[in-house]
């Protein structure tokens, strides 16, 4: 195997003196790895950052073989980011989800492109636009995969307003009105996930947090919890972020400064 694609970076470890293997995502061979040479040198290190968009060179000899890998930047992502935590947690997190998730060398090219415009709109939009985004991008991971959430209409009534819950079980939605005594049971569904939700979720970290928590629990349960791996780590310290802000930001609802 020989080519030159786009790529997006998405780990890189040292491996030897001064090597790396690096893994990316491509648009026409999905996940790849490949092995750096000096890739953790100080002259390379920068390069292999996850979320980086790159243009890869990888070679072969065979196609079951690890092959070596050489790039050139197209747009820096976490060097960018280094004042905005919360927009450089997404990166992180949403590096180490598709490393973690996605099998190798099969392709998703829609799901690549929309892994590159998410990334790009995380380095130029504010608070609080990229976290809603993120939470959209987690949905799509989990369609690609095959676990994707129905979220257009009741599950019990077809209704396709006022939708508030989703059934933790299936990943349907459910009215407001044919929640009933299930309500305790079901998930809190953000208005932004539903088709008449609108683009807008405000400024509320609570909305984030909800979203966060619903994708995590079907990325826990389905994805994850099927090959017995925990979810990773980057996203659990994001979901530990957002929530950290909704608490603060309640905590100084009821508590308003003098």
């Amino acid at each position: 195997m020989n080519f030159e694609c786009a790529a997006i970076v998405l780990s890189a470890r040292r491996y030897g003196e001064g090597g790396a293997v690096v893994h990316l995502f491509t648009e026409e061979y999905g996940r790849i790895a490949g092995l750096v040479r000096g890739g953790s040198s100080r002259r390379q290190a920068a390069l292999w950052q996850p979320g980086n968009l790159i243009l890869a060179r990888y070679a072969s000899r065979l196609s079951d073989q690890l092959g070596h890998l050489s790039g050139e930047m197209v747009q820096e992502t976490a060097v960018r980011l280094l004042d905005r935590p919360l927009q450089l947690a997404l990166v992180q997190s949403a590096a180490e989800l598709a490393d973690a998730a996605l099998p190798d060398r099969e392709p998703h090219p829609d799901f690549f492109l929309q892994t590159v415009r998410d990334l790009a709109a995380f380095c130029v939009l504010s608070d609080p636009a990229p976290v809603v985004d993120y939470v959209r991008w987690e949905t799509a991971l989990l369609a690609t995969l095959g676990y994707g959430l129905t979220l257009d209409c009741c599950a019990i009534s077809g209704a396709t307003t006022d939708l508030a819950f989703v059934s933790p079980r299936t990943g349907r939605a459910v009215s407001r009105d044919s929640a009933g005594e299930w309500v305790d049971r079901l998930l809190p569904l953000p208005h932004y996930l539903t088709p008449h939700g609108g683009e807008d979720a405000g400024d509320d970290p609570a909305l984030w947090a909800e979203g966060l928590a619903l994708t995590g629990h079907f990325l826990s349960r389905h994805l994850f919890g099927s090959q017995h791996k925990p979810v990773p780590g980057a996203r659990e310290r994001l979901e530990m972020r957002v929530r950290a802000l909704a608490d603060a930001r309640e905590a100084v609802q009821e508590n308003p400064p003098a």
